[in-house]
């Protein structure tokens, strides 16, 4: 089988293709398909530098965290899927996504595909959505009625935040680039500022959430434009959002992250299942920007490496 593979950290040309064995499901596990995978925002980072994976070199060799793909075998333990079956998902820190066949457990971030998707669109769906929702729900405790800025409104998480902010009924502000604007309006969101021309910190104006979907504001930057128990939340957390985070304030404005990423499979899982619901209901809906085969995969990297992405990078896996 094919898989991309790299031996060394470092720019998106040591990543490659190669022939390695097809795995084998274990008892308890579940032998996919990979019928299509991401490169998400982490993903260039992970490849550059030693950290979670791996210190000397890397310690799961093929990238990629979301796919989806269809399960051709199953270990005699496994109960919730059987052959055929098709499924998307994330597999966490295992990576390997990018590749034509991975062996996960049944227990994993796994879960049925929405019944309305392709494979593309659905591998489109669980970086962005398995994000947005537990950060709202969760972290903000989000509430109907509530005012909501999604900065970075047009990227992976930003897309299904905004629509996630519209599923939980709050009024939403969008902030993107002008190219940007029509599309993340057609998402939901009641109103749409360019950053390049506007800054939102200086409007009249203020917002119960306000989510950092790209990194680049700080807490002390926009906190005047929050309400009284306004949130920050924040997908990239700088040091004083750390600590005004740990420390507490004697505001009641919070800065709030969490590493939805890292969550337990199970509560991952149980996520997957609503979403599918709500694509289903078409609710949520994916965003592709781009779709690369696997040998285009060093391309791939470059372009989110850029961080101006619309939506997801997919990767044709077959």
């Amino acid at each position: 089988m094919k898989a991309v593979v790299y031996k060394k950290f470092g720019p998106p040309e040591v990543l490659c293709v190669q022939e390695i064995v097809k795995p084998k499901p274990k008892e308890n596990e579940v032998l996919i398909r990979v019928n299509a995978s991401t490169v998400a925002a982490e993903d260039p980072s992970l490849r550059k530098h030693p950290g979670l994976n791996g210190i000397f070199k890397p310690k799961n060799p093929t990238p990629g965290w979301y796919l989806a793909g269809e399960v051709e075998a199953v270990g005699d333990g496994v109960k919730e899927f059987k052959p055929n079956d098709k499924v998307y998902g994330s597999t966490g820190l295992r990576l390997g996504a990018n590749a034509q066949y991975i062996c996960l457990p049944e227990k994993a971030a796994l879960a049925l595909m929405p019944v309305n998707l392709n494979y593309q669109e659905a591998a489109a769906i669980p970086n962005g959505a398995l994000t947005a929702l537990p950060f709202f729900r969760d972290t903000a405790l989000i509430k109907k009625g509530q005012k909501v800025l999604v900065y970075g409104a047009s990227g992976t998480v930003g897309s299904s935040a905004v629509q996630f902010a519209k599923y939980f009924e709050t009024k939403v502000t969008g902030v993107c680039s002008s190219t940007n604007l029509e599309r993340v309006k057609a998402l939901g969101a009641d109103a749409v500022i360019d950053y390049r021309t506007t800054d939102f910190t200086e409007i009249d104006e203020t917002w119960d959430v306000i989510f950092d979907t790209v990194g680049k504001l700080s807490f002390s930057k926009i906190k005047h434009v929050l309400t009284k128990n306004g949130v920050y939340l924040t997908t990239f957390p700088t040091l004083i959002s750390l600590i005004h985070k740990i420390a507490g304030s004697s505001e009641s404005k919070t800065a709030r992250f969490a590493a939805t990423g890292l969550r337990k499979a199970k509560k991952q899982k149980k996520d997957l299942y609503l979403i599918k619901e709500l694509v289903e209901q078409e609710i949520i809906k994916p965003v592709i920007d781009r779709v690369y085969s696997m040998e285009q995969i060093a391309d791939a990297h470059a372009y989110v490496e850029k961080g101006h992405k619309k939506g997801d990078v997919v990767i044709n896996c077959q």
